[in-house]
């Protein structure tokens, strides 16, 4: 995007079932800029044309084309009348990044979040990656051990 490009493509949109590719393309790209493991395109939009249909998880799209997305998992939670958010993944392309489209998508993923009833929304993020912190704790996300830096622990067992 440049400078000329109109507002309205900076505006996030929902993504619907027939984004699923292009939702699919961007989270590969952002596994496979950062060395991390991925299903690969054709498997992520196989799943996405399944969650995209439903409410439990949203993708929001920024740009147009697409250069940036945004992907919350909604869950039930006995501690607050409305959901828990998780904001899964925050990308924005390489060549388009410092244009503010992540801030875009952040503010509307938390708006969607009150509009449902939530009242939390919750991020991951390695102790190690220091601009993410820095960019989620200056839109006012608190760290729950702000002054470590150790990997984030993440538990899990495959069944």
């Amino acid at each position: 995007m440049t400078a000329d490009d109109s507002a309205s493509a900076r505006i996030p949109r929902r993504a619907s079932t027939a984004d699923a590719v292009t939702v699919a393309q961007l989270l590969h790209a952002f596994n496979t800029e950062f060395d991390t493991p991925t299903p690969g395109p054709d498997a992520l939009k196989r799943r996405l044309t399944y969650l995209l249909a439903g409410d439990d998880l949203v993708a929001l799209l920024v740009g147009e084309p697409a250069s940036g997305l945004a992907v919350v998992s909604f869950r039930p939670n006995v501690w607050s009348d409305g959901p828990v958010a998780i904001l899964d993944e925050l990308y924005i392309r390489p060549g388009v990044r410092g244009q503010r489209l992540g801030s875009a998508l952040l503010t509307a993923a938390c708006d969607l979040v009150r509009l449902r009833g939530g009242e939390l929304m919750e991020i991951n993020v390695d102790g190690e990656d220091t601009d993410a912190r820095r960019f989620y704790e200056a839109r006012g996300f608190r760290n729950t051990e702000p002054n470590r830096t150790d990997p984030l622990l993440y538990y899990f067992r495959e069944l």
